[in-house]
C-alpha cells in the first residue's frame, strides 16, 4: 500500500508525464504545420532565399521526426499531420512568403517554450535548442527580433494553437 506521500509523488509524476506528452504533441503539431507552411513558402519565395527556405523545411522535418520518437518513448501515439492547414493570411508573392516563414517560426518557438517548461533533462535541453533555432530563423525572415522569443508571441496569441489543421484535434495521446 502506498503512503500518502508516495501516492502524492506518484500522482505528481503522472501529471508531469501527461504534461510533457501534451507539450510534445503540441510541438509535433506545430512542426507538421511548419513543414506544410514551408511547402507554401518554397513555392512563393524568390530564388535568392529559396536555399534558406529549403534548409528550414529540412530542419522542421527532422524535428518533427524527433518529436514522434519522443512521443513513442513516453508511450504515446504521435498525431498524424492534417491533410491541409489554414494559412494565417494569403501568400501571393515572395514578400508574403517571407512573412509566413517568420510567422511559422514564431509559432514553433511558442510551443517549444511550453516544452522547455514541461520537459526535463535532455528533453528540456533539446526544446531550448529548438526554440533558439526557431527564434534565429524568425529574425532572419522578419529582419528584427523580439525580447523573449517563444514567450512574446504567446502573449498575443492567448494560448492559440500553433497550427490550425482543417481536421479535428484529439486528446493528445
Amino acid at each position: 500500500m502506498l503512503t500518502s506521500r508516495a501516492a502524492r509523488a506518484s500522482a505528481a509524476d503522472g501529471d508531469a508525464h501527461a504534461a510533457e506528452l501534451r507539450a510534445l504533441q503540441s510541438a509535433l503539431a506545430a512542426e507538421h504545420a511548419a513543414v506544410y507552411g514551408y511547402g507554401v513558402v518554397g513555392g512563393r519565395i524568390g530564388t535568392d532565399r529559396r536555399k534558406e527556405a529549403r534548409e528550414a523545411y529540412d530542419a522542421h522535418r527532422a524535428r518533427r521526426d524527433e518529436l514522434g520518437r519522443g512521443i513513442r518513448d513516453l508511450g504515446g501515439t504521435p498525431r498524424a499531420a492534417a491533410a491541409a492547414y489554414e494559412l494565417p493570411f494569403p501568400v501571393p508573392d515572395a514578400a508574403a512568403a517571407g512573412r509566413l516563414a517568420a510567422e511559422l517560426e514564431n509559432r514553433v518557438a511558442g510551443v517549444y517554450a511550453d516544452l522547455v517548461r514541461a520537459g526535463g533533462g535532455a528533453r528540456r535541453k533539446d526544446a531550448a535548442a529548438a526554440l533558439r533555432e526557431a527564434a534565429v530563423r524568425a529574425v532572419r525572415w522578419r529582419g528584427s527580433g523580439v525580447a523573449f522569443p517563444g514567450l512574446a508571441e504567446r502573449a498575443g496569441a492567448a494560448g492559440a494553437p500553433s497550427g490550425t489543421a482543417s481536421g479535428a484535434a484529439d486528446d493528445g495521446r
